[in-house]
């Protein structure tokens, strides 16, 4: 049976997914949700994502949503398959898990609040502060000083080898710029060939104007 991906095709979250599932050659069949007639909050939806969020996934009766954790899920479920995306050591599987945090913790809330107040809000009928915006960029530049000194000794953030890490970046990042801000490609030679080199993987390639079923590769 078919993996099937619940969400809709230009949410950040859903592409994220979508990255993971191009890079390990993963068919699957995506089921639109749309979310401005609130779909996400209607009774069958929350039935599978109790907070009415994008995206969750069903495979074979298992259900699943967090798209960090549907990445991770994906990654177990076909190691040898596609892309290797975490190290199989005990060291290798640290750094990686190291190089996830510190995308969570250090990359997301400065970068995906950004792009939300820029982008976001104003689909919403809200206007956006600039003043917000500037402030958060500042913030994630201070943040990709410490990602400057880490991509000057490898080339990911894990290691030598691309990782989901490296591929959580990718959905937010790319709407930086469209957001405002050029921080990616100007914030150090280092940061600028990570950046470059991630975002131009066939795999976002794919799914970066919106994610469609698949079944073949």
């Amino acid at each position: 049976m078919v993996l099937k991906l619940y969400g809709m095709g230009l949410s950040t979250c859903t592409r994220r997914v979508g990255v993971v599932l191009f890079e390990k050659k993963v068919p699957f069949e995506f089921i639109d949700i749309d979310l401005p007639k609130g779909e996400h909050k209607s009774g069958p939806f929350l039935e599978k994502q109790p907070f009415g969020q994008v995206p969750y996934i069903e495979d074979d009766g298992f259900v699943l949503y967090e798209s960090r954790a549907i990445c991770r899920y994906i990654e177990d479920k076909y190691p040898d398959q596609g892309t290797k995306l975490v190290p199989s050591d005990v060291k290798g599987k640290a750094l990686f898990e190291q190089a996830a945090s510190i995308e969570y913790s250090n990359f997301d809330p400065f970068c995906s609040k950004a792009v939300a107040e820029m982008i976001f809000k104003p689909m919403r009928g809200q206007a956006s502060d600039k003043a917000v915006f500037d402030t958060l960029v500042a913030g994630l530049s201070a943040k990709l000083d410490a990602y400057e000194v880490i991509l000057g000794k490898q080339k990911y953030l894990a290691g030598n080898e691309v990782t989901l890490a490296d591929l959580f970046h990718i959905p937010y990042g790319s709407m930086l710029a469209m957001a405002g801000s050029d921080l990616l490609t100007t914030k150090g030679p280092n940061v600028t060939r990570w950046w470059n080199d991630i975002s131009t993987r066939p795999s976002w390639e794919a799914v970066k104007g919106g994610v469609k079923s698949t079944s073949s590769y």
